[in-house]
């Protein structure tokens, strides 16, 4: 009688490459989480800046940096950094952070940075 000692090997093997392409799906689902949250908070910092550009060049009134944060949370993320650009003071960098989802806060927040003003010539 001979033995066939590969029986069932097939099963492994299929068990195995399935759990490595389910890993392999949510890691790419997962990085693609934080790009999408990295868009979402760098577009939050360019409405922001611009609104903020606005109330700094007299468009608008108001505070330019509380605009902004104004702005940005309408968008779902936060002020972490504004500053009105000095000497002329009507530019604005806007820097706005939105949190990662669980699996992927050990990484930080994503960040958007903008910076607004004036176009070139005009104060």
């Amino acid at each position: 009688m001979v033995e066939h000692r590969d029986e069932g090997s097939g099963t492994v093997h299929g068990l195995t490459l399935a759990a490595v392409l389910c890993t392999l799906l949510l890691a790419l689902l997962l990085v693609a989480q934080a790009g999408i949250a990295t868009h979402r908070a760098a577009k939050a910092a360019d409405l922001a800046a611009l609104a903020a550009a606005d109330v700094a060049r007299g468009l608008r009134p108001g505070i330019p940096c509380e605009e902004a944060a104004r702005v940005a949370g309408e968008n779902g993320a936060e002020v972490a950094a504004c500053a009105v650009l000095e000497p002329e003071r009507t530019s604005v960098d806007v820097t706005a952070a939105i949190e990662l989802p669980p699996p992927l806060t050990a990484l930080g927040p994503a960040r958007g940075v903008s910076r607004a003003g004036p176009p070139p010539g005009e104060p």
